[in-house]
């Protein structure tokens, strides 16, 4: 992995001005933080089930209590809108009751058919497996890193989180928020580091495992490391998801839709939907509603109520959707609606909508992680749903349609983790979320994000030198 480093700052991508800057962590403290992470497990994970779901619950208060200053402390350090930035604590105050809730549940023995394994008693037990790293970026500050912490902490591991450089304030903020609720120290720590840091940290024998969300180069530089120590890993990277429209669907609500699954979070987010596939028979009527509500949003400062698109969260992203925009005008496309940098200070491009896309066209395969929708016109969902396959990333997918054969044959055929039929790729505490192909491997949420990073240990109890005992050592000696 490179040793390049970085500035920790917060710097508001409103206005560009730098509001704060963190010394990185010294090798002598990041090393004293990880033997402090490693002596806090041998403790924590002796907790009970019924101990861990208590601080849970006293984290989801702690974050109600906050929830207004930590919105503000997101909207300025990576430029989305105060509103959603509210809605984003609220979720992760949802996503802490839920295992709180549910957890004990989870984590219970799951009985095997001890008769038919020749035991007395047979079943699984999950257990923690350590201190696990977590990389995790600036887009959703605060619920990328609770999505690995409720059922991290839940199950009895200790988090360490390398959060993105330019969110340090919300990083510290989560750890001071486990600190409130009374988990044990150095239970849940952030590490103030650049990302040349990671590689050592990942390597140290008291890091068990890593997740990471973020870019494809960034997880694989993650997941070459993990793999030259064995060490397990859950990867959720790029996406560029497909939204499907097809003749049956109430056009109306789909344009409304598209324009929040394209624009929510200032178009930064993984499982916005990017590609729209749209059938001829209702492409023109579509374009035109989507164009006009797209050119209807607000941009502006993302602290104003009345804000429904703010920057984009850095400078290097805002030229990346300019030059994305250029390259496909240049190759043939045409710009429906935006396509321009807002002349005001600070990092806002307009939202925008681009057709006549073709494959030579640089986001025909990338992401373009900004308010761009590419839209194509196909004939049938065969040709919408090959072009949806037609691309790296695997992370979710969206149809609108009421014809039921339709529905059965996009869930059947589309390659994604997830499959949301008229409705946005969204996340809950109640479903998995993870993707396939080159969008990553392994499943956040629920009770298998829980598993990810737990040992399923079998556990097989026979009778003292009961004939079943002894059936079971003929077996094994017979391997």
């Amino acid at each position: 992995m490179a040793t390049t480093s970085r500035s920790i700052a917060t710097i508001n991508p409103a206005t560009g001005e730098t509001l704060a800057t963190f010394e990185p962590l010294s090798e002598e403290e990041l090393e004293e933080r990880i033997a402090r992470a490693a002596a806090a497990f041998a403790g924590y994970r002796l907790t009970t089930p019924q101990q861990r779901a208590g601080w849970l619950r006293a984290a989801a208060d702690v974050l109600d209590e906050d929830a207004k200053a930590v919105a503000e402390l997101m909207t300025t350090e990576m430029g989305k809108t105060l509103a959603s930035a509210q809605a984003e604590a609220a979720k992760c105050a949802k996503a802490l009751r839920y295992y709180a809730e549910h957890g004990e549940e989870m984590l219970r023995p799951q009985p095997a058919d001890a008769a038919a394994v020749g035991a007395v008693e047979a079943y699984v037990v999950h257990q923690p497996l350590g201190v696990v790293l977590a990389v995790m970026p600036w887009n959703f500050p605060l619920w990328q890193a609770m999505r690995f912490a409720a059922p991290a902490l839940m199950a009895g591991n200790v988090g360490l989180l390398k959060h993105a450089s330019n969110v340090p304030q919300t990083a510290l903020y989560l750890e001071e928020l486990f600190g409130k609720a009374g988990f044990p120290d150095d239970v849940f720590q952030t590490l103030l580091i650049g990302s040349g840091a990671v590689e050592r940290v990942l390597r140290d024998d008291r890091v068990v495992a890593a997740t990471l969300t973020g870019s494809n180069a960034a997880g694989q530089a993650v997941a070459r490391v993990a793999g030259d120590a064995l060490k397990k890993t859950v990867l959720e990277l790029g996406g560029s998801d497909p939204f499907i429209v097809m003749p049956s669907a109430d056009l109306a609500r789909a344009a409304d839709v598209a324009v929040t699954a394209r624009c929510q979070n200032n178009g930064q987010s993984c499982i916005a939907a990017k590609r729209f596939f749209v059938h001829a028979d209702v492409a023109e009527e579509f374009t035109r509603r989507f164009a006009d509500k797209l050119a209807a949003l607000t941009v502006g400062d993302p602290m104003a109520d009345d804000t429904q698109v703010g920057p984009l969260a850095n400078e290097a992203g805002l030229a990346d959707v300019e030059r994305y925009v250029a390259d496909a005008v240049e190759k043939g496309a045409t710009v429906v609606t935006g396509g321009r940098r807002v002349d005001r200070p600070g990092w806002f491009y307009e939202p925008t909508l681009v057709t006549g896309v073709t494959p030579q066209m640089a986001m025909h395969s990338e992401e373009v992680f900004g308010p761009v929708a590419a839209l194509y016109t196909v004939a049938d969902l065969d040709e919408a749903i090959g072009l949806a396959n037609d691309h790296v990333y695997g992370l979710g997918a969206n149809l609108w349609s009421e014809d039921q054969g339709e529905r059965l044959r996009f869930i059947r055929d589309v390659a994604s983790g997830m499959a949301f039929v008229n409705g946005m790729t969204t996340s809950y505490p109640e479903l998995p979320f993870g993707g396939v192909k080159q969008s990553g491997y392994g499943r956040e949420l629920t009770e298998l994000g829980m598993y990810e990073f737990m040992n399923a240990k079998t556990v097989w109890i026979g009778a003292p030198g009961s004939e079943a005992n002894e059936r079971s050592t003929a077996g094994a000696a017979s391997e």
